[in-house]
């Protein structure tokens, strides 16, 4: 599984990974055991002796284990919708959270080494795409795609029509610009204040619909991502994940006109 070190890196265009992780992903062993062995010098790089951290372009670099060349055999390719409860973190690993949402999947999904395409903070829920597609989680993550995703937004304090525009235009705020595409008020168009609303962006930086909202002297008391391009969470219950099909996965990067 991809650390958050290597999906920036992923993000980037950089495909490597760690050796040790690249012997494991293909069966030759655990990680804590490649990491043994790689410390005993039993594991080359083209010809080099590997060190921990050394990184390999799969398919390209030659690794060899105890004498033994591992040929690069790529997975077959898993894309999941999960809906996200509330609680859980969108990590591989985390020392500070028991739960993660890997934790969510069917067991049938157990041996596969998935990643998330982008992520929701622990306080948030809604639709997440795990994959073990590195390409695909490229262009879901990097900013040049412009995938729209939209959420769900319920504050604790009614928020007034007027200042609609102010999310759109955006607010410097902490030295970062936050900002959305579209906002409106769920519900009636006729509100003047709602403690519901519907954003839409394309980028995403850390937080930033949690961290617009409280610059601008709103909390937020809940948030939703449903959907991701056309791709709706509709019909997968919460805490649920479901393959995605090649047609599913074209829908993540159309745009929606309707908001």
């Amino acid at each position: 599984m991809l650390d958050f070190q290597e999906q920036l890196l992923m993000a980037d265009g950089d495909q490597s990974i760690r050796v040790q992780k690249y012997l494991a992903n293909q069966g030759v062993c655990s990680r804590r055991a490649a990491e043994k062995t790689i410390e005993a010098g039993g594991v080359s790089i083209n010809g080099q002796t590997a060190q921990l951290g050394d990184r390999v372009l799969p398919g390209k670099d030659r690794v060899v284990y105890e004498g033994r060349n591992i040929r690069f055999k790529k997975p077959e390719s898993i894309t999941i919708a999960l809906n996200k409860p509330k609680g859980f973190v969108c990590s591989n690993d985390d020392p500070y959270n028991d739960r993660t949402v890997f934790d969510l999947l069917p067991a049938e999904f157990s041996k596969n080494r998935l990643f998330c395409a982008g992520r929701l903070d622990v306080d948030s829920e809604g639709l997440l795409i795990l994959t073990n597609d590195g390409d695909l989680a490229n262009q879901l993550m990097h900013p040049s795609s412009l995938v729209v995703k939209r959420y769900q937004v319920w504050l604790k304090q009614p928020y007034p029509k007027e200042r609609l525009s102010k999310l759109v235009n955006g607010i410097t705020f902490e030295g970062e610009r936050l900002k959305v595409e579209q906002a409106r008020f769920l519900g009636s168009k006729t509100k003047e204040t709602s403690t519901e609303l519907d954003v839409a962006m394309h980028h995403g930086k850390k937080r930033e619909i949690r961290r617009l909202f409280t610059a601008l002297g709103y909390d937020v008391k809940r948030l939703k991502r449903y959907q991701i391009g056309r791709y709706s969470i509709k019909g997968i219950p919460k805490g649920a994940g479901i393959s995605l099909q090649k047609s599913d996965i074209r829908k993540l990067f159309q745009y929606d006109e309707k908001l």
